[in-house]
């Protein structure tokens, strides 16, 4: 793969052009290829970056503008239609060269299962690692309908590999009972329905520490996001999810890792989905790019 130029001339607005001068790298994950519902997050990453363009490049929030962290966008992973492990393998050993050049890895999807290889990879340089993740969805199933890999068993693949104690849930509102028994038994955190508070009080204890944070926009409530794959009513206010973002730019945690995930463009006409995560990734960039 190379690095000194994107895999697609569509860029996040205030891009730099130069990979090795570059903190952060935006790649795209476009793979919806194991979704139970509705597909359509594989063309997520595109429109994201284009409705960038109409996005102010300073954060009112944080008093900070995009010109003061250096970002380079690689566009868009060419992965192989319809071969998930494939493609899972192609994003792990992408992730793996951005962590050995010193980058921090800012992904865009596509669906939920694209999460499970970049935290892989970040997993071997900080085996520390704990990992912040805000959903509709519990994503704790070991399959569905017979299949292991699902976007809808990401968390617990990560929960696996890392222990269930170092992985935080907010936002949750929909999963099996199993999922939240399994949870519950194993010491693993997940907050029902809420985030900002429930998020405030364990930021606490995961200061210091590597953080990992990964971002299903389907932990909005349908009115904020309805370009999702798989809604699901009773979600956070956008206010909400910015204010949770801002309270991690504001606490010790050391983030060295994102993703924002399952942004399906094709069922929101009015593009609201698509405008909010691109002012969402400037607020993540800004907050958690020291």
């Amino acid at each position: 793969m190379r690095f000194d130029e994107a895999y697609s001339g569509n860029v996040f607005i205030g891009a730099n052009p130069d990979y090795e001068t570059s903190r952060v790298v935006i790649y795209g994950m476009p793979m919806d290829w194991t979704v139970s519902y509705r597909p359509g997050s594989r063309f997520g990453p595109t429109r994201i970056r284009e409705v960038s363009i109409g996005l102010e490049e300073y954060s009112p929030y944080l008093d900070r503008e995009l010109a003061e962290v250096k970002y380079f966008d690689a566009g868009d992973i060419p992965l192989p239609f319809g071969n998930p492990q494939r493609s899972l393998d192609m994003i792990e050993d992408y992730v793996k060269i951005l962590l050995k050049d010193g980058k921090f890895p800012f992904g865009l999807g596509g669906e939920h299962l694209v999460s499970w290889p970049v935290i892989r990879a970040v997993y071997q340089k900080y085996p520390d690692l704990a990992v912040i993740h805000f959903d509709a969805h519990t994503d704790l199933r070991t399959e569905y309908e017979g299949e292991p890999l699902s976007h809808s068993t990401p968390i617990r693949k990560v929960a696996e590999l890392i222990g269930p104690k170092n992985v935080y849930s907010f936002g949750i509102r929909s999963g099996m009972k199993e999922e939240f028994d399994w949870a519950e038994k194993n010491g693993m955190h997940i907050s029902k329905f809420e985030v900002f508070g429930p998020l405030k009080k364990v930021l606490p204890e995961l200061s210091g520490r590597p953080v990992y944070v990964t971002i299903d926009i389907d932990v909005l409530d349908p009115a904020f996001a309805p370009g999702t794959g798989t809604v699901d009513a009773g979600g956070i206010t956008s206010k909400e999810l910015l204010a949770s973002i801002h309270a991690i730019s504001n606490s010790k945690v050391n983030v060295v890792g994102c993703d924002l995930v399952e942004v399906a463009p094709v069922y929101d006409h009015s593009e609201q989905t698509a405008n909010t995560a691109s002012k969402l990734v400037r607020e993540m960039m800004l907050g958690w790019v020291k």
